[in-house]
């Protein structure tokens, strides 16, 4: 395998035969499971960047909330609240967990703003 510049890079042959099971081989052998196969990558790969989405969304309200600036906070919760909401929507997060994740938001930016 040829790495950056054309040098020869070496992989752990275990690495090396996973990876090639990935690109090459169904694990399953009817044409309707090869079909689900690809559907759940591709639902994966979508589900998984929804769910930093919500992740860098909640970093960004509680470190406002942990540099004590309220009105960062409250701008932070605003952009947050609409993406957890629609993320639980389509099913990626449990729309429980996303009320959650919001009600915690909401009481931590509260108690900033009340405690200034």
């Amino acid at each position: 395998m040829l790495g950056p510049g054309g040098a020869e890079h070496h992989i752990c042959p275990l690495l090396q035969a996973k990876i090639q099971i990935e690109e090459d081989h169904y694990l399953a052998r009817h044409r309707s499971a090869m079909k689900r196969d690809r559907q759940s990558k591709t639902r994966r790969l979508r589900n998984k960047s929804r769910k930093t989405r919500v992740k860098q969304l909640v970093k960004e309200v509680r470190l406002a909330v942990a540099r004590n600036q309220p009105e960062e906070a409250q701008e932070a919760l605003k952009k947050a609240i609409p993406v957890i909401d629609r993320v639980a929507g389509r099913g990626t997060l449990h729309w429980r967990t996303a009320a959650r994740k919001i009600s915690r938001l909401t009481r931590q930016v509260n108690s900033l703003t009340a405690g200034s």
